[in-house]
């Protein structure tokens, strides 16, 4: 197994079409996800004092979060867009060993910032609704 670059991992958003097409959120710098399962407790008298979860049962999401510097790209101003309206759109996580994996998100938290005679910056936290799945 070899190492993949991190400037490989990006983060895309959906155009609206049906499929979408799918356009790099431009000026990433850092791009982290997280996959979470909340398991489900089955544990009773008979467990021994272990305990036991229910398979393929609970809560399962991907959180992904990115920081980068803003450019101006259709692609963030789409993204931007639906942090106002709190809207779910299709978005795409790629790796470079050419795995993607595709849900639907909704922007939890989209923050901006700058620094006199420095460039404009942005964090954005996304929140999966239903499956993402990998291709």
């Amino acid at each position: 197994m070899t190492a993949e670059k991190g400037s490989a991992f990006l983060l895309k958003i959906g155009d609206g079409g049906d499929p979408p097409a799918y356009a790099t959120v431009a000026g990433l710098r850092t791009t982290q996800m997280s996959i979470n399962g909340d398991p489900v407790v089955i544990t009773h008298k008979e467990s021994g004092g272990w305990r036991e979860l229910l398979s393929g049962a609970g809560v399962r999401s991907v959180s992904v979060s990115a920081a980068g510097i803003f450019m101006g790209s259709d692609a963030e101003t789409r993204m931007r867009g639906n942090t106002l309206n709190g809207v779910l759109d299709d978005y795409e996580l790629s790796f470079e060993s050419g795995e993607r994996m595709q849900g639907r998100f909704l922007v939890s938290r989209l923050d901006y910032s700058g620094d006199f005679n420095g460039e404009r910056t942005y964090t954005v936290t996304l929140e999966s609704s239903g499956a993402v799945v990998t291709l």
